[in-house]
């Protein structure tokens, strides 16, 4: 008998291996055993005894039950579905089968007037049956999870709606995790149960954080200032936590219930996401011929993301670098729309006889400016370079704007912009600077306002080349530690997709000059987004507090030209839009004449290699930037 049990247990083990055909015929085995069993002990509960004369009489039944039950189940589709996929449906589809079973034995009888059983024998049969049938393979199925129960990690689903019950149906049926228990803040649910599971107060979460692998975020509709309390919260178990998809993603089928993902940090920042406004987004960007100079940059290709999706008739990606430009071509032509042109070039922006060539012959509506160089270390070390690129670049474009036919440029700036400490900050207002003036002159000497030249200002990118997240991330990832330049320093922070959404309807509100401005919410201390992303890690800060922790944080002191906190304006007042979230000011210029004038010997100094000339024009220019601070 133990060695039958052992062989039983060992097939259970191994029915995955087993191909298909074979695990359909030792079900059909299986249900063979099924109907003779139920048979025979229906006779003996009915007649009381194990071996009675009717029986005997009966014994036709057992051949042909086989003979008309193994097809019933066969062409029923007994062996197609899987078991552990058919819940309640499984047991009502049993009974009807069995209940054809009964139903042509009984006939076959009487046609050939073979030993009638006793009616009770057969109600008997019908019952017996279908509960062995149903339950024999449910325990089966149940045992086999047991049997994997040891390797499976077990998880925390915090969320007993609507959102946590499906993603409990799928992690069950996929027989990866075991679920200790959900959790839920609604008193009104604990102690109670769902899927026969136990749904518990978070402070549950003290005693089990120890016997848990994972906590799974199952909460969908909840503003993003509640789930970044409670992740926060969550934050302080040393325990990894996931979330299910977006319902937006749910909803458009990109992506299923179970399809778990880390905590993205925007989510701990308590931001409530920025919603565009559909008919900005569109008017500016459908059947229009568009440019993303920059194109393979953060920004830049988040840009051109979006705008594929908004139907242009064209998009022409300008990029210096190859690579970035092979990559972003790629994505999007995968997920374009086939009437919709893809051109990629290869080129600098400061070639401004190339730029007037593609805006001639591609006949370009919109051009957007996110070609940069923005890393503030690197332009301080590299000044000549990163003054030419982000000056020079936007007087080419300017340029080749005036002399064709584009009727919209948005040049996209930084908040260092305002009040700069560093070069990369200063060349970027200059940048402006001439945005403005182009925008000014051409007004000026125009009735009509067929051209019109405006920026969009904001702060730090999340996940953006540069950004603090992906250098923490990776910090975190060796083992720390994290670096951060001053305990005090603050910056504003949006994602790449809010930013982008941005520049795209400011298109549509540009009149002319102005400067668009994000309302950005609260800045954020970089210590705390430091100290939110190691215990999202699963870690502990390791500090005087805590000699045992796992990551430390330093300060290394502020770098060459950087600020403790960035501002969105230098001295303008800000109006509102349309938008509720967008507004815009117009801020101090000067003259197109005067600017080019100053543009001319800043041009010469970089020419000639020579960086005290170069940052001095710098300084006249831009006399809120302090050269005296920077080397020579």
């Amino acid at each position: 008998m133990s060695r039958l049990i052992s062989i039983i247990i060992n097939l259970i083990k191994n029915i995955k291996k087993i191909s298909s055909r074979k695990r359909r015929l030792l079900l059909l085995i299986l249900d063979s055993f099924i109907l003779l069993f139920s048979i025979y002990i229906s006779f003996w509960i009915r007649l009381g005894e194990p071996f009675s004369d009717q029986l005997i009489e009966n014994i036709w039944l057992f051949p042909f039950s086989l003979f008309f039950g193994i097809p019933i189940y066969i062409f029923t589709g007994q062996y197609k579905g899987l078991t552990k996929y058919q819940e309640g449906k499984y047991f009502n589809q049993i009974c009807y089968r069995n209940g054809l079973l009964v139903l042509f034995l009984s006939l076959f009888g009487i046609m050939l007037s073979l030993p009638s059983p006793p009616r009770t024998c057969l109600i008997l049969i019908f019952f017996i049956t279908s509960l062995l049938s149903n339950s024999i393979k449910i325990n089966l199925s149940e045992l086999l999870i047991k049997i994997k129960s040891k390797k499976r990690k077990k998880v925390v689903i915090y969320g007993a709606g609507e959102a946590g019950a499906q993603l409990a149906a799928s992690l069950k049926i996929s027989g990866e995790y075991k679920i200790i228990c959900f959790i839920d803040d609604s008193p009104y649910l604990w102690k109670r149960k769902l899927y026969n599971i136990p749904i518990k107060k978070p402070e549950i979460l003290k005693k089990l954080s120890f016997k848990i692998d994972k906590i799974f975020f199952a909460i969908s509709s909840i503003s993003k200032n509640q789930k970044s309390y409670i992740l926060n919260n969550l934050g302080n178990y040393k325990i990894p936590v996931f979330e299910i998809p977006s319902m937006e993603d749910l909803t458009s089928g990109k992506a299923k219930i179970d399809f778990l993902k880390p905590i993205e940090i925007e989510n701990l920042l308590g931001r409530e996401r920025i919603y565009a406004k559909s008919d900005l987004l569109k008017a500016s960007i459908h059947d229009k011929c568009i440019c993303v100079t920059g194109a393979g940059g953060s920004i830049g290709s988040e840009l051109c993301r979006q705008i594929i999706f908004l139907k242009p008739s064209k998009l022409i990606l300008i990029d210096i670098s190859e690579e970035n430009l092979f990559y972003i071509e790629r994505e999007l032509l995968k997920n374009r729309v086939k009437s919709i042109q893809i051109k990629s070039i290869l080129g600098d922006t400061c070639n401004s006889k190339l730029m007037l060539k593609i805006f001639k012959t591609e006949a370009v509506n919109i051009v957007f400016h996110a070609a940069a160089y923005k890393h503030v270390p690197i332009v301080e070390n590299n000044p000549l370079v990163g003054i030419y690129n982000n000056v020079f670049s936007t007087k080419s474009l300017c340029e080749a704007v005036i002399l064709s036919d584009v009727s919209k440029f948005i040049l996209i700036s930084t908040d260092k912009a305002v009040r700069p400490k560093n070069v990369m900050g200063a060349s970027k207002r200059l940048a402006e600077l001439v945005v403005q003036a182009y925008s000014n002159d051409y007004i000026y000497k125009n009735d009509n306002k067929l051209k019109t030249f405006s920026m969009v200002r904001f702060g730090n990118v999340l996940n953006s080349s540069g950004s603090v997240v992906p250098i923490f991330k990776e910090q975190i990832a060796s083992g720390g530690p994290i670096t951060i330049t001053h305990p005090n320093i603050i910056r504003y922070f949006m994602t790449i997709e809010e930013a982008a959404n941005l520049v795209i309807q400011s298109a549509e509100l540009a009149e002319g000059g102005e400067v668009f401005l994000l309302d950005m919410g609260e800045p954020i201390k970089i210590i705390d987004l430091a100290e939110q992303m190691i215990k999202q890690s699963g870690l502990t800060l390791k500090n005087e507090n805590n000699k045992d922790g796992d990551i430390e944080i330093i300060f290394t002191g502020l770098r060459s030209g950087e600020k403790l906190f960035e501002e969105l304006l230098i001295d303008a007042k800000c109006v509102k839009t349309i938008h509720p979230l967008i507004y815009k000011a117009f801020e101090k210029s000067k003259e197109k004449k005067e600017l080019l004038t100053y543009l001319t010997i800043l041009e010469e100094g970089i020419e000639e290699f020579n960086l005290n000339k170069t940052l001095k024009q710098l300084n006249k220019i831009i006399p809120e930037w302090e050269y005296s601070d920077n080397p020579n």
